[in-house]
């Protein structure tokens, strides 16, 4: 009999983590290594953040709390979705858990049957298909294209939805490419939805606020309120407050999906970090000021490695809306040789040979469904930035 679950076969680590974890390693090790791999702010959380999470500490605000979240914490959120998304949400409505990750696998764990798939538009941030797998569905990818700046089109979802879909994930601003959809563009995949009332919609919004050169964000219950009833809108603080190692994601929707999501959760983790929820009611009712502060950065950041990146003959990288990712194509590239020997005959390669010929991490394409392509991810110094392209232009340039 084996030790192990079966279900375990079924999924991958992480490759993101796997990237930041060898990069990490390879530093350690007195290598001259720039990780572009991790997906979170190098910014210090906000300084009132961290002063409500100490005055919590203080006032003895350690205990177990509620199972998903606090009652100040799930007004604030209540009060953030009116502010930003103009939708109403009562604190029943509303979850809490360690992280935007496990808001995601609890409402999967919470919906899903043998048989039941969950349309993943690809590019996909990593880890959707393999949390639909171990709680039993099955991901049915729709791959975007470049040619569509990596958004998913209307005829592209109706194509991908059968009697047996559940769920569609949505993702704007994407992780991995930071595509953004305008409100036209999300409006033409709510049409769609609308035809199809058996499918509801999981919108993961955790990068709502990093939005460049006057991009408007908007979520699906907000452009389309008939979807409300059969829609969980989920978000966080871990991007916009950097406030990755917080671990606090919440999210709003129908009641009874909320009391199964609760119910999970209640023989899982139970409640989140005490005092990370006290900061994290800091962070969505204090100032928001540093947000457009740091947007500057990270657009200065991003226009920087674009810039360089489609100066290389054989690449091609699209300037995201939002985010801080760029996921450039390598179409030009595949088949080539690098100065050190490597057959480039695909992304896995290009990033393998890449770390090993120059230190530079970067995350293979085929890791978020769709070739060939790597993700940089630009939340790190200017001077870092510069080096690393700097890195991959003369690797590019030697390949032959």
């Amino acid at each position: 009999m084996p030790f192990l679950s079966d279900t375990l076969s079924r999924v991958k680590p992480s490759p993101t983590i796997a990237v930041s974890n060898k990069a990490q390693e390879l530093k350690a090790a007195g290598e001259d290594v720039i990780g572009l791999g991790a997906g979170e702010p190098d910014f210090d959380t906000p300084q009132n953040i961290k002063d409500a999470a100490i005055a919590a500490i203080e006032a003895g605000k350690t205990k177990y709390t509620a199972v998903d979240g606090i009652a100040e914490l799930k007004q604030a959120i209540c009060a953030k979705f009116k502010r930003d998304n103009n939708l109403d949400y009562t604190p029943d409505q509303v979850s809490v858990s360690g992280g935007g990750k496990q808001v995601l696998y609890n409402a999967l764990m919470a919906t899903l049957n043998p048989g039941d798939e969950v349309v993943i538009p690809a590019p996909y941030w990593v880890s959707y298909p393999d949390m639909v797998l171990l709680a039993g569905g099955t991901p049915v990818v729709a791959e975007a294209q470049l040619q569509t700046g990596y958004k998913l089109t209307p005829e592209q979802l109706e194509a991908a939805i059968t009697d047996k879909t559940k769920w569609l994930i949505f993702n704007s601003p994407s992780n991995p490419t930071g595509a953004g959809y305008s409100r036209e563009e999300l409006k033409g995949l709510t049409d769609v939805l609308m035809r199809h009332p058996h499918v509801w919609v999981m919108t993961d919004d955790m990068y709502e606020h990093l939005a460049y050169d006057g991009f408007e964000f908007c979520t699906p219950a907000e452009v389309e309120p008939r979807l409300y009833d059969r829609t969980l809108t989920v978000n966080g603080v871990s991007k916009a407050y950097a406030m990755t190692g917080w671990r606090i994601g919440y999210a709003a929707g129908p009641k009874e999906l909320i009391g199964a999501m609760r119910k999970i959760q209640s023989q899982s983790t139970s409640n989140p970090s005490s005092v990370s929820q006290w900061a994290a009611v800091e962070a969505l009712n204090g100032t928001q000021d540093y947000i457009a502060t740091n947007n500057e950065v990270f657009k200065r950041r991003r226009d920087l490695v674009v810039s360089m990146l489609n100066e290389i003959e054989g690449m091609t990288c699209p300037t995201p809306e939002g985010a801080f990712y760029v996921y450039p194509s390598i179409g030009g590239l595949i088949g080539k040789t690098s100065a050190k020997g490597t057959k480039i005959v695909d992304d896995e390669a290009f990033a393998t040979a890449l770390l090993e010929e120059t230190g530079v991490a970067v995350v293979f394409g085929a890791a978020f469904g769709l070739s060939p392509n790597f993700r940089i991810s630009y939340a790190t110094s200017d001077a870092e930035l510069k080096d690393a392209c700097e890195r991959i232009q003369r690797f590019c340039a030697a390949l032959s």
